[in-house]
Protein backbone atom coordinates (compact mmCIF):
# COMPACT_ATOMS: atom_id res chain seq x y z
CA UNK A 1 0.00 0.00 0.00
CA UNK A 2 2.92 2.60 0.82
CA UNK A 3 3.96 1.37 -2.54
CA UNK A 4 0.94 2.32 -4.61
CA UNK A 5 0.58 5.55 -2.47
CA UNK A 6 3.80 6.49 -3.34
CA UNK A 7 3.76 5.78 -7.53
CA UNK A 8 0.57 7.47 -7.14
CA UNK A 9 1.73 10.41 -5.46
CA UNK A 10 5.15 10.39 -7.97
CA UNK A 11 2.48 10.48 -10.70
CA UNK A 12 0.47 13.14 -9.86
CA UNK A 13 3.82 15.25 -9.11
CA UNK A 14 4.89 14.56 -12.96
CA UNK A 15 1.29 15.81 -13.93
CA UNK A 16 1.42 18.92 -12.30
CA UNK A 17 4.90 19.26 -13.40
CA UNK A 18 4.12 19.00 -17.14
CA UNK A 19 1.14 20.89 -16.56
CA UNK A 20 2.96 23.65 -15.25
CA UNK A 21 5.43 23.79 -17.95
CA UNK A 22 2.29 23.98 -20.77
CA UNK A 23 1.75 27.52 -22.52
CA UNK A 24 -1.02 29.88 -21.84
CA UNK A 25 -3.48 30.88 -24.13
CA UNK A 26 -5.02 34.49 -24.22
CA UNK A 27 -8.48 34.25 -25.29
CA UNK A 28 -9.40 37.63 -24.19
CA UNK A 29 -8.01 40.18 -21.29
CA UNK A 30 -10.27 40.87 -18.52
CA UNK A 31 -9.09 41.64 -14.89
CA UNK A 32 -8.73 37.79 -14.07
CA UNK A 33 -9.54 34.73 -15.64
CA UNK A 34 -12.36 32.81 -15.17
CA UNK A 35 -10.84 29.21 -14.80
CA UNK A 36 -7.53 27.31 -14.52
CA UNK A 37 -7.08 23.87 -16.09
CA UNK A 38 -4.11 22.18 -16.78
CA UNK A 39 -1.87 25.59 -16.97
CA UNK A 40 -4.35 26.82 -19.56
CA UNK A 41 -6.05 30.02 -18.76
CA UNK A 42 -9.58 30.01 -20.75
CA UNK A 43 -12.72 31.64 -19.76
CA UNK A 44 -16.08 29.64 -19.12
CA UNK A 45 -17.78 29.52 -22.01
CA UNK A 46 -21.02 26.87 -22.10
CA UNK A 47 -19.97 23.16 -23.60
CA UNK A 48 -23.53 21.29 -23.97
CA UNK A 49 -24.71 23.76 -26.61
CA UNK A 50 -20.92 22.87 -28.22
CA UNK A 51 -21.14 19.20 -27.70
CA UNK A 52 -24.53 19.09 -29.42
CA UNK A 53 -23.00 20.99 -32.63
CA UNK A 54 -20.49 18.53 -32.97
CA UNK A 55 -22.52 15.56 -32.64
CA UNK A 56 -25.32 17.06 -35.77
CA UNK A 57 -22.05 18.90 -37.40
CA UNK A 58 -19.11 15.79 -38.39
CA UNK A 59 -17.18 18.98 -40.51
CA UNK A 60 -17.20 20.94 -37.27
CA UNK A 61 -13.18 22.19 -36.95
CA UNK A 62 -14.16 24.65 -33.98
CA UNK A 63 -12.42 23.46 -30.96
CA UNK A 64 -14.04 22.69 -27.34
CA UNK A 65 -15.42 25.26 -25.42
CA UNK A 66 -14.50 27.65 -28.19
CA UNK A 67 -15.99 31.69 -28.46
CA UNK A 68 -16.94 31.55 -31.65
CA UNK A 69 -19.97 33.96 -32.18
CA UNK A 70 -20.34 32.35 -35.22
CA UNK A 71 -19.90 28.61 -35.84
CA UNK A 72 -18.95 26.95 -39.14
CA UNK A 73 -22.03 25.70 -39.48
CA UNK A 74 -23.37 29.42 -40.17
CA UNK A 75 -25.36 29.78 -36.96
CA UNK A 76 -25.32 32.59 -34.14
CA UNK A 77 -24.47 31.48 -30.36
CA UNK A 78 -24.21 34.70 -28.21
CA UNK A 79 -24.72 32.61 -25.44
CA UNK A 80 -21.46 31.66 -25.42
CA UNK A 81 -20.01 35.28 -24.80
CA UNK A 82 -22.14 36.44 -22.77
CA UNK A 83 -19.82 36.25 -19.75
CA UNK A 84 -17.48 38.67 -21.40
CA UNK A 85 -20.06 41.79 -21.61
CA UNK A 86 -20.71 44.03 -19.38
CA UNK A 87 -23.87 46.91 -19.24
CA UNK A 88 -20.70 49.33 -19.67
CA UNK A 89 -21.77 51.89 -22.66
CA UNK A 90 -18.33 53.13 -23.27
CA UNK A 91 -16.74 50.44 -26.11
CA UNK A 92 -15.51 50.18 -30.02
CA UNK A 93 -16.15 47.35 -31.89
CA UNK A 94 -13.67 46.73 -34.50
CA UNK A 95 -14.07 43.68 -37.20
CA UNK A 96 -11.88 42.55 -39.80
CA UNK A 97 -12.56 41.46 -43.06
CA UNK A 98 -10.25 39.86 -46.04
CA UNK A 99 -8.69 36.77 -47.58
CA UNK A 100 -6.88 34.21 -45.99
CA UNK A 101 -3.27 34.81 -44.83
CA UNK A 102 -3.01 38.45 -45.69
CA UNK A 103 -2.02 38.95 -41.89
CA UNK A 104 -5.55 39.84 -40.16
CA UNK A 105 -5.20 37.87 -37.03
CA UNK A 106 -1.69 39.88 -36.60
CA UNK A 107 -3.58 42.94 -36.70
CA UNK A 108 -6.18 42.30 -34.36
CA UNK A 109 -3.13 40.85 -32.17
CA UNK A 110 -1.56 43.96 -32.26
CA UNK A 111 -4.95 46.28 -31.38
CA UNK A 112 -5.32 43.86 -28.88
CA UNK A 113 -2.22 45.01 -27.16
CA UNK A 114 -0.59 41.37 -27.55
CA UNK A 115 3.11 40.96 -26.99
CA UNK A 116 4.52 39.18 -29.49
CA UNK A 117 8.18 38.78 -27.82
CA UNK A 118 6.65 37.29 -24.88
CA UNK A 119 7.42 33.30 -24.72
CA UNK A 120 5.15 30.74 -23.25
CA UNK A 121 1.64 32.87 -24.38
CA UNK A 122 -0.34 31.81 -27.42
CA UNK A 123 -1.79 35.16 -28.97
CA UNK A 124 -5.81 35.89 -28.50
CA UNK A 125 -6.43 35.25 -32.58
CA UNK A 126 -4.69 32.34 -34.05
CA UNK A 127 -2.25 33.61 -36.79
CA UNK A 128 -1.55 31.44 -39.54
CA UNK A 129 1.50 28.69 -39.64
CA UNK A 130 3.58 27.13 -41.65
CA UNK A 131 2.00 23.95 -41.78
CA UNK A 132 -1.57 25.59 -42.94
CA UNK A 133 -0.17 27.72 -45.21
CA UNK A 134 1.95 25.03 -46.74
CA UNK A 135 -1.74 22.43 -46.55
CA UNK A 136 -3.49 26.02 -48.57
CA UNK A 137 -5.87 25.88 -45.12
CA UNK A 138 -7.28 28.81 -43.25
CA UNK A 139 -7.12 29.04 -39.44
CA UNK A 140 -10.22 31.44 -38.46
CA UNK A 141 -13.41 29.79 -38.89
CA UNK A 142 -16.73 32.05 -38.66
CA UNK A 143 -16.60 34.83 -35.96
CA UNK A 144 -14.21 35.08 -32.80
CA UNK A 145 -14.56 37.75 -30.42
CA UNK A 146 -11.94 38.76 -28.29
CA UNK A 147 -12.76 41.57 -25.38
CA UNK A 148 -10.02 43.53 -24.36
CA UNK A 149 -9.77 45.75 -20.67
CA UNK A 150 -9.87 48.66 -22.66
CA UNK A 151 -13.20 47.79 -23.89
CA UNK A 152 -12.39 47.18 -27.54
CA UNK A 153 -14.44 44.25 -28.99
CA UNK A 154 -12.63 42.41 -31.97
CA UNK A 155 -13.90 40.41 -33.89
CA UNK A 156 -11.98 38.34 -36.74
CA UNK A 157 -13.72 36.46 -39.22
CA UNK A 158 -12.96 33.38 -41.44
CA UNK A 159 -11.54 34.49 -44.88
CA UNK A 160 -13.69 35.44 -47.76
CA UNK A 161 -12.58 34.43 -51.44
CA UNK A 162 -10.94 31.52 -50.20
CA UNK A 163 -10.57 28.49 -51.86
CA UNK A 164 -10.36 26.70 -48.50
CA UNK A 165 -13.15 27.81 -47.59
CA UNK A 166 -15.27 26.40 -50.27
CA UNK A 167 -13.39 23.17 -50.49
CA UNK A 168 -14.63 22.80 -47.17
CA UNK A 169 -18.27 23.19 -47.51
CA UNK A 170 -18.48 21.68 -50.92
CA UNK A 171 -20.58 18.39 -51.26
CA UNK A 172 -19.47 15.30 -53.75
CA UNK A 173 -22.51 16.82 -55.94
CA UNK A 174 -21.07 20.46 -56.18
CA UNK A 175 -23.88 21.44 -53.60
CA UNK A 176 -23.25 23.66 -50.33
CA UNK A 177 -23.16 21.80 -47.31
CA UNK A 178 -23.92 24.79 -44.98
CA UNK A 179 -27.12 26.69 -45.24
CA UNK A 180 -26.44 29.96 -46.11
CA UNK A 181 -30.07 32.05 -46.93
CA UNK A 182 -32.61 29.76 -44.51
CA UNK A 183 -32.28 26.70 -45.77
CA UNK A 184 -32.45 27.04 -49.68
CA UNK A 185 -30.43 24.27 -51.43
CA UNK A 186 -27.32 26.59 -53.41
CA UNK A 187 -24.26 25.73 -55.45
CA UNK A 188 -21.61 26.03 -52.94
CA UNK A 189 -19.65 28.55 -55.45
CA UNK A 190 -22.68 30.55 -55.49
CA UNK A 191 -22.85 29.85 -51.67
CA UNK A 192 -19.18 31.12 -50.67
CA UNK A 193 -19.93 34.18 -52.67
CA UNK A 194 -22.91 34.49 -50.77
CA UNK A 195 -20.70 34.09 -47.54
CA UNK A 196 -18.09 36.88 -47.65
CA UNK A 197 -21.25 39.18 -48.73
CA UNK A 198 -23.26 38.58 -45.58
CA UNK A 199 -19.85 38.45 -43.33
CA UNK A 200 -19.26 41.86 -44.91
CA UNK A 201 -23.46 43.33 -44.38
CA UNK A 202 -23.19 42.00 -40.82
CA UNK A 203 -19.51 44.15 -40.07
CA UNK A 204 -20.75 46.76 -41.72
CA UNK A 205 -23.52 46.99 -39.57
CA UNK A 206 -22.42 45.78 -36.22
CA UNK A 207 -19.17 47.44 -35.91
CA UNK A 208 -17.55 51.10 -35.28
CA UNK A 209 -14.49 50.26 -37.58
CA UNK A 210 -14.27 47.36 -40.13
CA UNK A 211 -10.82 46.62 -41.40
CA UNK A 212 -10.51 45.24 -44.63
CA UNK A 213 -7.53 43.79 -45.64
CA UNK A 214 -5.67 42.54 -48.94
CA UNK A 215 -2.04 41.24 -50.33
CA UNK A 216 -0.15 43.66 -52.31
CA UNK A 217 -0.94 47.09 -54.44
CA UNK A 218 -3.04 45.60 -57.64
CA UNK A 219 -5.54 43.09 -55.77
CA UNK A 220 -8.74 44.72 -56.04
CA UNK A 221 -10.83 41.68 -55.28
CA UNK A 222 -11.91 43.12 -52.10
CA UNK A 223 -12.95 45.98 -53.19
CA UNK A 224 -15.55 44.88 -55.56
CA UNK A 225 -16.70 42.60 -52.34
CA UNK A 226 -17.38 45.85 -50.29
CA UNK A 227 -19.12 48.00 -53.25
CA UNK A 228 -21.41 44.76 -53.55
CA UNK A 229 -21.91 44.83 -49.78
CA UNK A 230 -22.52 48.44 -50.08
CA UNK A 231 -25.79 48.25 -52.87
CA UNK A 232 -26.63 45.37 -50.57
CA UNK A 233 -26.76 46.80 -47.00
CA UNK A 234 -30.90 48.13 -47.28
CA UNK A 235 -33.27 47.05 -44.43
CA UNK A 236 -30.95 46.55 -41.97
CA UNK A 237 -31.67 49.24 -38.72
CA UNK A 238 -29.16 50.64 -36.43
CA UNK A 239 -28.31 47.73 -33.68
CA UNK A 240 -29.25 50.40 -31.08
CA UNK A 241 -32.95 50.75 -32.44
CA UNK A 242 -33.74 47.20 -31.87
CA UNK A 243 -35.73 45.90 -29.18
CA UNK A 244 -33.94 43.46 -26.46
CA UNK A 245 -36.93 43.07 -24.25
CA UNK A 246 -37.56 39.54 -26.71
CA UNK A 247 -33.92 38.17 -26.67
CA UNK A 248 -32.15 37.75 -22.95
CA UNK A 249 -29.17 35.56 -22.36
CA UNK A 250 -29.72 31.84 -23.02
CA UNK A 251 -33.39 32.61 -24.88
CA UNK A 252 -32.39 33.56 -28.61
CA UNK A 253 -33.23 30.49 -30.58
CA UNK A 254 -32.31 30.98 -34.59
CA UNK A 255 -35.21 31.05 -37.06
CA UNK A 256 -37.86 31.88 -34.18
CA UNK A 257 -37.74 35.49 -34.65
CA UNK A 258 -38.63 35.62 -38.10
CA UNK A 259 -42.02 37.47 -37.38
CA UNK A 260 -40.83 39.87 -34.77
CA UNK A 261 -37.71 41.20 -37.21
CA UNK A 262 -40.15 41.56 -40.31
CA UNK A 263 -42.49 43.69 -37.55
CA UNK A 264 -39.43 45.76 -36.12
CA UNK A 265 -38.39 46.59 -40.08
CA UNK A 266 -41.73 47.86 -40.81
CA UNK A 267 -41.76 49.86 -37.52
CA UNK A 268 -38.70 51.12 -38.24
CA UNK A 269 -39.17 51.84 -42.17
CA UNK A 270 -40.46 55.19 -41.04
CA UNK A 271 -37.65 56.19 -39.46
CA UNK A 272 -35.14 54.56 -41.94
CA UNK A 273 -31.92 54.49 -39.42
CA UNK A 274 -28.88 52.70 -41.07
CA UNK A 275 -25.49 52.29 -39.58
CA UNK A 276 -22.31 51.80 -41.49
CA UNK A 277 -18.94 50.89 -39.57
CA UNK A 278 -16.45 53.48 -41.06
CA UNK A 279 -14.09 51.31 -43.47
CA UNK A 280 -10.20 51.03 -43.14
CA UNK A 281 -8.09 49.76 -46.65
CA UNK A 282 -5.32 48.23 -45.75
CA UNK A 283 -2.63 46.68 -47.96
CA UNK A 284 -0.13 44.25 -46.42
CA UNK A 285 2.77 42.48 -47.99
CA UNK A 286 4.38 45.25 -49.85
CA UNK A 287 7.44 44.97 -50.90
CA UNK A 288 9.97 48.02 -50.41
CA UNK A 289 9.49 49.89 -53.61
CA UNK A 290 5.84 49.75 -53.31
CA UNK A 291 6.11 51.69 -50.14
CA UNK A 292 7.53 54.68 -52.34
CA UNK A 293 5.64 57.44 -51.18
CA UNK A 294 4.65 57.79 -55.38
CA UNK A 295 2.72 54.18 -55.26
CA UNK A 296 1.33 55.37 -51.72
CA UNK A 297 -0.01 58.39 -53.24
CA UNK A 298 -1.56 56.80 -56.64
CA UNK A 299 -3.28 53.64 -53.63
CA UNK A 300 -4.76 57.07 -51.91
CA UNK A 301 -5.99 58.08 -55.50
CA UNK A 302 -7.35 54.54 -56.79
CA UNK A 303 -9.04 54.34 -53.86
CA UNK A 304 -11.20 57.67 -53.80
CA UNK A 305 -11.72 57.03 -57.49
CA UNK A 306 -13.19 53.33 -56.84
CA UNK A 307 -15.59 54.77 -53.80
CA UNK A 308 -16.06 57.92 -55.25
CA UNK A 309 -19.96 57.70 -54.90
CA UNK A 310 -19.77 54.63 -52.19
CA UNK A 311 -21.59 55.21 -48.84
CA UNK A 312 -17.59 54.26 -47.48
CA UNK A 313 -16.63 57.64 -48.87
CA UNK A 314 -16.78 59.67 -45.89
CA UNK A 315 -13.84 59.38 -43.18
CA UNK A 316 -10.12 59.66 -44.40
CA UNK A 317 -9.24 59.83 -40.39
CA UNK A 318 -6.37 56.53 -40.92
CA UNK A 319 -3.69 57.49 -43.91
CA UNK A 320 0.08 56.73 -44.33
CA UNK A 321 2.43 58.38 -46.09
CA UNK A 322 6.53 57.14 -45.68
CA UNK A 323 7.88 59.60 -42.79
CA UNK A 324 10.82 59.94 -44.77
CA UNK A 325 8.81 62.12 -47.11
CA UNK A 326 7.72 64.32 -44.31
CA UNK A 327 6.88 67.83 -45.39
CA UNK A 328 9.23 70.56 -44.70
CA UNK A 329 7.10 73.69 -43.40
CA UNK A 330 10.19 75.84 -42.66
CA UNK A 331 11.93 75.19 -46.00
CA UNK A 332 8.62 74.69 -47.88
CA UNK A 333 10.24 72.05 -50.31
CA UNK A 334 10.18 67.91 -50.53
CA UNK A 335 13.18 66.17 -49.49
CA UNK A 336 16.01 66.47 -52.36
CA UNK A 337 15.36 62.54 -52.87
CA UNK A 338 11.89 62.75 -53.71
CA UNK A 339 11.97 65.98 -55.64
CA UNK A 340 11.22 64.10 -59.17
CA UNK A 341 9.38 61.34 -60.21
CA UNK A 342 10.26 57.58 -60.54
CA UNK A 343 12.82 57.18 -63.56
CA UNK A 344 10.46 54.66 -65.06
CA UNK A 345 8.28 57.33 -65.02
CA UNK A 346 9.73 60.11 -66.73
CA UNK A 347 6.81 60.28 -69.61
CA UNK A 348 4.27 62.79 -69.68
CA UNK A 349 1.58 60.92 -67.96
CA UNK A 350 3.89 60.16 -65.21
CA UNK A 351 4.85 63.87 -64.66
CA UNK A 352 1.51 64.60 -64.30
CA UNK A 353 0.44 62.10 -62.08
CA UNK A 354 3.69 62.89 -60.05
CA UNK A 355 2.60 66.54 -59.94
CA UNK A 356 -1.26 65.85 -58.75
CA UNK A 357 0.01 63.15 -56.15
CA UNK A 358 2.68 66.06 -55.27
CA UNK A 359 -0.70 68.54 -54.25
CA UNK A 360 -2.79 65.85 -52.69
CA UNK A 361 0.09 64.94 -50.29
CA UNK A 362 0.56 68.84 -49.28
CA UNK A 363 -3.25 68.71 -48.82
CA UNK A 364 -3.34 65.38 -46.68
CA UNK A 365 -0.51 67.16 -44.50
CA UNK A 366 -2.13 70.02 -43.60
CA UNK A 367 -5.44 68.58 -42.97
CA UNK A 368 -4.73 64.45 -41.82
CA UNK A 369 -8.38 64.11 -40.44
CA UNK A 370 -10.31 65.30 -43.00
CA UNK A 371 -13.96 63.78 -43.16
CA UNK A 372 -14.06 63.39 -46.74
CA UNK A 373 -11.71 60.66 -48.58
CA UNK A 374 -10.84 56.94 -47.70
CA UNK A 375 -9.08 55.59 -44.69
CA UNK A 376 -6.32 53.23 -46.26
CA UNK A 377 -2.92 52.21 -44.61
CA UNK A 378 -0.11 50.03 -46.35
CA UNK A 379 2.07 47.69 -44.07
CA UNK A 380 5.35 46.07 -45.75
CA UNK A 381 6.73 42.96 -45.77
CA UNK A 382 8.07 41.52 -42.64
CA UNK A 383 11.71 40.91 -42.92
CA UNK A 384 13.38 38.25 -40.46
CA UNK A 385 16.82 38.57 -41.94
CA UNK A 386 18.86 41.35 -40.28
CA UNK A 387 21.50 41.22 -43.25
CA UNK A 388 18.62 42.93 -45.58
CA UNK A 389 19.15 46.52 -45.53
CA UNK A 390 15.74 48.16 -45.28
CA UNK A 391 15.24 51.83 -46.64
CA UNK A 392 11.55 52.03 -45.63
CA UNK A 393 10.19 51.38 -42.06
CA UNK A 394 10.34 48.60 -40.54
CA UNK A 395 6.88 46.30 -40.34
CA UNK A 396 7.20 46.82 -36.36
CA UNK A 397 6.73 50.50 -36.90
CA UNK A 398 4.29 50.57 -39.24
CA UNK A 399 1.68 48.07 -37.52
CA UNK A 400 2.23 50.42 -34.79
CA UNK A 401 1.18 53.28 -36.09
CA UNK A 402 -1.50 51.66 -37.88
CA UNK A 403 -2.73 50.42 -34.04
CA UNK A 404 -1.79 54.14 -32.21
CA UNK A 405 -4.42 55.33 -36.02
CA UNK A 406 -7.11 53.32 -35.77
CA UNK A 407 -7.42 53.30 -31.80
CA UNK A 408 -7.81 57.12 -31.41
CA UNK A 409 -10.06 57.83 -34.82
CA UNK A 410 -13.10 59.39 -34.18
CA UNK A 411 -15.38 56.64 -33.34
CA UNK A 412 -18.97 56.72 -35.05
CA UNK A 413 -21.61 56.23 -32.51
CA UNK A 414 -24.86 54.21 -32.77
CA UNK A 415 -28.30 56.20 -32.96
CA UNK A 416 -28.95 55.61 -29.41
CA UNK A 417 -26.69 54.67 -26.13
CA UNK A 418 -26.30 50.50 -25.83
CA UNK A 419 -24.56 48.59 -23.23
CA UNK A 420 -22.44 45.75 -24.23
CA UNK A 421 -24.86 42.74 -23.59
CA UNK A 422 -27.62 44.84 -25.56
CA UNK A 423 -24.90 44.82 -28.77
CA UNK A 424 -24.51 41.25 -28.45
CA UNK A 425 -28.01 40.30 -28.29
CA UNK A 426 -28.55 42.66 -30.80
CA UNK A 427 -25.66 41.70 -33.18
CA UNK A 428 -27.91 38.28 -33.71
CA UNK A 429 -30.88 39.82 -34.49
CA UNK A 430 -28.95 41.66 -36.69
CA UNK A 431 -27.45 38.87 -37.87
CA UNK A 432 -30.98 36.88 -38.71
CA UNK A 433 -31.80 39.38 -40.67
CA UNK A 434 -28.68 39.05 -42.88
CA UNK A 435 -29.62 35.89 -43.37
CA UNK A 436 -33.14 36.50 -44.24
CA UNK A 437 -32.64 39.64 -45.90
CA UNK A 438 -35.31 39.73 -48.94
CA UNK A 439 -32.40 41.94 -51.16
CA UNK A 440 -29.51 39.48 -50.83
CA UNK A 441 -31.77 36.68 -51.79
CA UNK A 442 -33.11 38.75 -54.47
CA UNK A 443 -28.92 39.22 -55.76
CA UNK A 444 -28.35 35.53 -54.86
CA UNK A 445 -31.77 34.72 -57.69
CA UNK A 446 -29.88 36.77 -60.13
CA UNK A 447 -26.24 35.39 -59.82
CA UNK A 448 -28.47 31.77 -60.18
CA UNK A 449 -30.08 32.91 -63.54
CA UNK A 450 -27.08 34.96 -65.23
CA UNK A 451 -25.39 31.41 -65.66
CA UNK A 452 -22.35 31.83 -64.09
CA UNK A 453 -23.09 29.58 -61.10
CA UNK A 454 -24.03 25.76 -61.58
CA UNK A 455 -27.42 24.66 -60.37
Amino acid sequence: MVADSGSASGAAAAVASSSSAAPKIILAKPSAPRMESGGIKILEAPDKERDRESETNPRSRLPHGSLNLLSDSWDFHPDRLFNLVTDNTDFTVIGVLGPPGVGKSTILNELYGFDRNTSGVLPPFAVQSEENRAMARHCSVGIELRMSVERFILLDTQPVLSASVLTEMMRPDGSSAISVLGGDSLSAELAHELMGIQLGVFLASVCHVILLVTEGLHDISLWRLMLTVDMLKQGIPDPSLLSSSSTGAGSYSQGSSAASDKEERDSLQDDSTEFLADPVFIHTKLREQECSWYNVACLEKALSLYFNSSSFRRNGAVQYFPSRLQYDSQSDVLSEAFSRPPKDENGPEGHAMFNSSHVRYHEMSANRSGSDGVSFFVLPLKVSDDSVKVHNESFESMLRQLRDQVLSMPRRSFARPISERDWLRNAARIWDMVKRSPVIADYSKTLQSSGLYRR
